[in-house]
């Protein structure tokens, strides 16, 4: 009835990738569950910081994601990421090769809070 991934990107970013839920399904929390857990499982990892890329801002507002305008990750790891092949990689960092609104024209950020 649906999908999602965590993409660990670097040590402290990850990425929630092709969450999506069947029309048949919408509605019902599906989404929410699926997130929720990714968003858990990145704080098992410890990851500071994870991003979407996203046609569905609302949704991901309503679970303390923020819109963002910068990369927001150092110098040196956004440098490391420039050798990625991976277009959404490519798309968090706004290379000009992907074709503009394949994988979702906002960038959203949520900072999770550690684990307790």
């Amino acid at each position: 009835v649906g999908c999602g991934a965590l993409h660990v990107m670097w040590a402290d970013l990850g990425e929630v990738r092709t969450l999506a839920v069947k029309d048949t399904w919408r509605g019902r929390r599906v989404g929410h569950a699926m997130l929720t857990g990714l968003v858990a499982r990145a704080r098992e990892l410890e990851l500071g910081k994870v991003f979407c890329l996203t046609f569905e801002v609302d949704f991901f507002r309503r679970h303390g994601f923020e819109l963002i305008e910068e990369t927001p990750v150092a110098p040196e790891v956004f440098a490391e990421l420039l050798r990625s092949h991976d277009d959404g990689v490519a798309e968090f960092l706004e290379l000009a090769h992907v074709k503009q609104n394949t994988l979702g024209n906002s960038r959203m950020l949520l900072t999770p809070p550690p684990t307790p």
